[in-house]
């Protein structure tokens, strides 16, 4: 379901997207499939270095549909953004990829925190968010990331998924952690 970014996908990634109602929701834009390998090839390279972590989404067949990231980690806290291809739009490859994600974040990896910052207008993104029964909307509980999020324009609510929230959805609170990584 996830692997770590290849420029072999980058395609296929670039074809999905560069659609219209994909592209305004992506972070890292590309206007030609050049310009998309080039930020490809920063994104892996970034992630040797610790700055982020980056995966690429595939379906049940193993083909690119979409990224999944880790952005400015600090303090073992970072920002989620995923997108996937229109055609796959409705079909639960968001769920599926983002729990892939986070057992990799929270138990693989270092993470505590995941921030995701929404737009208010992004219906798709915030019905996707809390689907999610461990996110909890973070404006008041993270008031600096809440204003330095929204520093331009007021147009995002903070959401966040802690580690700890996500092992008691899955575990409740009758496992220790050490317990959970043994099993």
């Amino acid at each position: 379901m996830l692997k770590k970014r290849d420029l072999h996908d980058v395609p296929a990634l670039f074809d999905l997207m560069i659609d219209p109602e994909v592209f305004p929701y992506v972070r890292d834009k590309a206007d030609t499939s050049d310009e998309y390998y080039f930020i490809t090839k920063q994104t892996m390279e970034a992630e040797e270095h610790g700055e982020l972590i980056s995966r690429t989404i595939l379906d049940e067949w193993g083909q690119p549909i979409g990224t999944i990231n880790l952005f400015d980690i600090h303090e073992n806290k970072g920002f989620l953004a995923t997108w996937i291809g229109k055609p796959f739009f409705g079909k639960g490859y968001n769920k599926i990829a983002k729990e892939a994600f986070f057992e990799e974040l929270f138990f693989q990896l270092t993470i505590e925190g995941i921030f995701m910052k929404i737009r208010r207008a992004n219906v798709r993104s915030l019905k996707a968010a809390l689907k999610l029964p461990y996110v909890v909307n973070a404006n008041e509980l993270y008031p600096e990331i809440y204003q330095w999020i929204n520093r331009d324009v007021d147009i995002y609510d903070l959401y966040m998924i802690s580690k700890e929230q996500y092992l008691f959805h899955y575990y409740g609170d009758q496992t220790s952690e050490e317990e959970i990584l043994e099993a």
